[in-house]
């Protein structure tokens, strides 16, 4: 099987990867993590290029991909919006909040706006409950959040 192409600087960023992990026995899952964090996901490509470099089976890569919930197959935005609809936020407004997210963007949860500038999705806890309602950009939690407020939190980002 020849070696799949990808594009020159893909492929930059993606052997720099690998040889950061040449030396370790199983470095799949590191791998994995690096791509993700610098594509936001992992793409299809990419995949097919790390079985060849790794002498991994592709389907051995998407069972892992699929396994672990941090790794995305899809396109993800730029900042992650998680709208917690567990038990204490959802009544006190969690479910408004995801709505008026759901029409100011465009998008339903699983889902990335146009410009991949947000991604969306619905969480049962965040751990925060005395707090609620609560969303999550990023890793900065907010607190006691208004559904007709919430669109002054995204103009930060």
């Amino acid at each position: 099987m020849p070696e799949p192409v990808l594009p020159g600087e893909e492929k930059t960023v993606v052997d720099e990867i690998l040889n950061q992990y040449k030396e370790n026995k199983n470095p799949l899952i590191k791998v994995l993590q690096d791509i993700n964090r610098r594509f936001n996901y992992l793409p299809p490509p990419i995949l097919t290029y790390i079985s060849f470099k790794l002498f991994i089976p592709l389907a051995h890569i998407l069972r892992v991909a699929t396994f672990y919930a941090f790794f995305s197959l899809k396109p993800r935005g730029r900042h992650m919006l998680s709208v917690c609809i567990g038990t204490a936020c959802y009544v006190r407004g969690g479910e408004r909040i995801l709505q008026k997210l759901e029409d100011e963007l465009g998008i339903k949860p699983s889902q990335t706006t146009e410009d991949k500038k947000f991604s969306l999705e619905m969480v049962r806890c965040i751990g925060c409950c005395a707090l609620s309602p609560v969303i999550k950009v990023d890793q900065r939690v907010y607190s006691r959040v208004k559904h007709n407020t919430v669109m002054d939190i995204l103009m930060k980002y």
